[in-house]
This record gives structure tokens, sequence and C-alpha cells, in this order.
């Protein structure tokens, strides 16, 4: 009975708000041509908003002929509305509303200070509109930083980015990135991103702020661009796990920074990676966390490249797995610069082990290669067939987010098992470190995507894929 009565009561007060009966506020909200005038009471708003009780009571607000006049020109006529509704019969209605107009919602309630519908609207927003985060990562994120009240929204937007570095930092609009929330991403345990990665990307961000062209050799920048990036960089600098990045990469993509770094670091860094069991020299105030199960220990391709693999494998959009749901383990079988080149010790580590991916990095170059192989690699059968392989070839080293994927199409010649070949797939085949892409009478076994005709391998990789449990 007592639901009929409350039901019965919204509907008068909806009433009340339509009729505008004995109304004494007036609201001028948006601006021309877009803007409404609402006729509410002052009574009812003092009950349900902070904001009103203190502007009545503060008298903040100008009376013209007996009707107290508000002017919101930053809140769109639309929004007013919804705003209204609730505050007069407790109903709000979001599902017709995108993403950012749940945002600017809710920045309009935070106003108003009307704190239930704060904390619903940010809960549906997490829960209904997740995709909004990926339009504009930056805007959102120094927009929900600006709101105390916004909590639940900026803990989801946080642990969103970090378990998803590429949202943001793969975004058009990263270098706009303030430097106060750079540096709070950076001080993150939970930030799912190899450390050189953080790198580039730190590097990208500060010639942005000083307009350095990311390209430009450092040792023709001038003294003056020197002092300004090392400025720029200074606070970042405790940030960046330096004696976590591979040999390789500190020789190439650090080391040549030496002028804009602190030369105790440069020193300390090439000491621990030139003397045989040398501690590193500074001690890190904190350490990325690793989640095992989100881990691929592979160093031709990026470890978040998980997520994409799996996508591949069940063939879904990009963004349809996140690292909570993870569906499968990727196991290092084999990685040629460890184990050997040469067939037999491919084979030796990788048959019987049931589906694999393999990725290959071509000699003097960046392009990488890959493939996926449902079935196993055991055997002299020769061909074998399955519906659900694929090739993939990228040139953008090992961000594979750009790769090319090629799903098999002539399914009988998918898989090729024999104990003098690699990992050969339709027309590719794979003997020790040298590799062929032919063409067939019959055509391609897989579409074309930019692999070349010959080729040698600098290193390549395979791992076991399982289901997880």
């Amino acid at each position: 009975m007592s639901t009929t009565f409350l039901k019965e009561l919204s509907n008068d007060y909806e009433k009340l708000f339509e009729t505008e009966l004995g109304y004494d506020v007036v609201i001028y909200s948006g601006e021309e041509p877009n803007a409404k005038e609402f006729h509410v009471h002052s009574n009812i708003l003092c009950i349900r908003s902070q904001y009103f009780r203190s502007a009545f009571s503060n008298e903040w607000t100008e009376k013209i002929d007996g009707k107290f006049i508000f002017k919101k020109p930053n809140i769109s006529p639309q929004l007013f509305n919804i705003i209204l509704r609730f505050i007069y019969c407790g109903n709000i209605e979001l599902k017709n509303l995108q993403g950012p107009d749940v945002l600017k919602l809710l920045i309009a309630v935070d106003e108003l200070n009307i704190g239930s519908l704060i904390t619903h609207i940010q809960e549906y927003l997490i829960e209904n509109r997740t995709e909004f985060l990926h339009q504009n990562p930056t805007g959102i994120l120094e927009t929900v930083y600006q709101h105390e009240t916004f909590v639940d929204l900026w803990d989801f937007c946080l642990e969103n980015i970090c378990e998803k570095p590429t949202i943001l930092f793969n975004s058009d609009k990263f270098i706009n990135l303030k430097a106060s929330l750079l540096e709070l991403l950076l001080k993150r345990d939970d930030l799912n991103m190899n450390e050189i990665k953080i790198w580039e990307k730190l590097l990208i961000w500060c010639f942005s702020q000083q307009n350095v062209n990311v390209n430009n050799d450092p040792t023709k920048w001038s003294e003056e661009n020197i002092i300004k990036i090392k400025e720029e960089l200074h606070r970042f600098i405790p940030l960046i796990q330096f004696y976590n990045i591979e040999p390789a990469d500190f020789f190439y993509k650090v080391y040549c920074y030496k002028d804009i770094l602190p030369q105790d670091l440069i020193h300390g860094l090439l000491e621990f990676h030139i003397v045989p069991n040398m501690k590193q020299k500074t001690n890190l105030p904190f350490s990325r966390k690793q989640d095992l199960k989100y881990h691929l220990d592979s160093i031709l391709i990026e470890p978040d490249s998980i997520l994409l693999l799996t996508s591949w494998i069940d063939k879904k959009d990009s963004s349809h797995y996140d690292k909570k749901n993870v569906p499968y383990d990727f196991k290092l079988l084999y990685r040629s610069s460890r184990d050997g080149i040469d067939s037999n010790s491919f084979h030796t580590n990788c048959d019987n082990k049931g589906a694999t991916i393999w990725v290959a990095k071509i000699k003097d170059s960046t392009q990488l290669v890959g493939g996926y192989n449902p079935l196993d690699w055991s055997g002299d059968s020769g061909y074998k067939a399955t519906v659900n392989s694929f090739l993939f070839s990228t040139t953008d080293g090992k961000n594979i987010s750009t790769a090319k994927l090629s799903y098999v199409n002539m399914t009988s010649c998918a898989i090729y098992c024999s104990r003098a070949h690699g990992p050969s797939m339709g027309n590719l085949n794979c003997i020790n470190d040298n590799w062929l892409y032919n063409s067939y009478d019959n055509g391609d076994r897989y579409p074309k995507i930019g692999i070349p005709a010959h080729f040698i391998v600098e290193n390549y990789e395979v791992f076991q894929v399982t289901k997880n449990n």
C-alpha cells in the first residue's frame, strides 16, 4: 500500500513541476539559441539541494517582480530538465544519454550539490557507459580529477587506464595531459606497461611540451633544448624503473639521451649492465606489480599484447577482453636465441604441446611475423586442416596493435608439420632461420598481408596457449 502512495505522491509533484502552479523561482538554463526558462518552487529546491538551500539563505540571487532569478548558462536545458524532474519526483532516466552527456549531467549535479544523485550517476557510468573513457581519456581524466566528490569514478578511471594503458598513452591527446596527472599515473605500481614503453611515452610527452621533434637526433640538440628538456623531465626521473629495462633497450633507447639524464644514473646503469653480478645503485621508491595471469614472457612483443592475441584467437573485437577476463594462459615454450634456431630445437620444445602462438622478428628490420596454430606441431604428417589458424604481420616492432591479420583461406593446408621445418603454415615455410613465402598456382592459403617472399629471422618465440581454469 505504501508503495502505491509513494507513486501517487511522485506523480503529484511531477504535475506541480509541469503546471508551474504557484512558482516563485525562474531559472534560465543554457545559452541562446538553445536557452530555456524554467518556473519552479523555492521550498522544493531548498529541501532537495544544498546549493539552492545556501543560495536562498545567503541571498545569493536577485529577485525581480517577486520571483527569484537564477542563471545557469553552463547547464543545458535538456540536463536541467532531468535534474528538476529528479528534484520534484525522485525519478531519473539516463539510458537515452551518451557517456559524455552523462558526465556533463554529473558535473551539473555536483554543482547543485545533490549528493544521492552524484553517487547514482557515477555508478551508472561505471556499469553502463565504460566506453566513454576511450573517447577522450585525457579530457575525462582531468575533468574527474577536478571534482573531489567523484571518488568512485576517479578510482574507476585510474584502474582502467592502469589496466589498459593504451587507452590514454596511445591517444592523440596524450601530449595534452597535465604534468601533475602524468606524475600521478607514473607513481602507480599497477601501471600495466613495459618500462621501456613508459620511458618512450614520457619522452614524447616531454618533447611536445618543448616543441622538440621526437625524431631529431639528440646529439644535434642545442644547449637550450637540453636544459629545457632536463627541467621538464626532472620530476619524472625517479618514477621510471630504469634498472628493469632490457640491456638492448637501454643502449638504443635510453643511453642515447644521456645528456638529459642525471650522470650518476647513467653511470650506475652502465655499471649494472656491464659488470657481472652488479647490484643497482638506487633504491626505487616502488616496483610495478606483475599480474602473473596477465604476464607474457616475451622480448619481441609487449606484455599487453596478450589481450590482442586472445581476441584474435576467439575472433572477437580487440576491446572484447580486459585484464580481468583473459581466457588463456601463454607459456613460453621456445626462444630461438636461447634454445637454438634449428628446426630440431623447435620440435624438441614445442611438439605435443597443443595450441601455440609464434612470433618472429625479421633480421635488419622492425617487421614481426607471427601465427596461431590451434592444433600441434608434432610428427611428419604434412599438412593439417583447421579453420581457426591465422597469420599476422606488423612493421611497428613490439607494438602489434597495428598488425594485419590473415585467417586461413585454404583450410586443408593450414598447418604444415615436418621434423625438418619450424613453424610452417600455408604458404609460409620455415627451415632453421631461413623462411620462404611461396605463391602457388591454386592461390594463397592465407590472404597476403605483406610477408616477404624470403627473409632471415633474427629471433622467434613460441607460446603454448591453454585455457584458464
